[in-house]
């Protein structure tokens, strides 16, 4: 059963970069592709990126051109290279699974100041 921590979240002036990393304290798996979501106060948790196994990647067309996505499988972790940080990127980002959900972790919170 797969537990997902996420870290690296904190708070960055405008402009700024963070470097989220998403640990699986099991095997995320072969098939399944990862994703990382955010979700701001009063929105819904929206997908910002994903990676498949393989490493094909696809972006929100917010993050694109800022974000990177990443993945280790030996280390069944997951990561988010985040640059040129914006204020409307401020949000709680997690991680979990496309085509198998896992049980969501705690989120770590990314917060983008003017």
């Amino acid at each position: 059963q797969v537990q997902l921590v996420e870290s690296g979240g904190g708070l960055v002036q405008a402009g700024g970069s963070l470097r989220l990393s998403c640990a699986a304290s099991g095997s995320i798996g072969s098939i399944n592709a990862m994703g990382w979501f955010r979700q701001a106060p009063g929105k819904q948790r929206e997908l910002v990126a994903s990676i498949t196994r393989g490493g094909n990647v696809h972006y929100a067309d917010s993050a694109k051109g800022r974000f990177t996505i990443s993945r280790d499988n030996a280390k069944n972790t997951v990561y988010l290279q985040m640059s040129s940080l914006k204020p409307e990127d401020t949000a709680v980002y997690y991680c979990n699974g496309i085509l198998v959900r896992y049980n969501w972790g705690q989120g770590t919170q990314v917060t983008v100041s003017s």
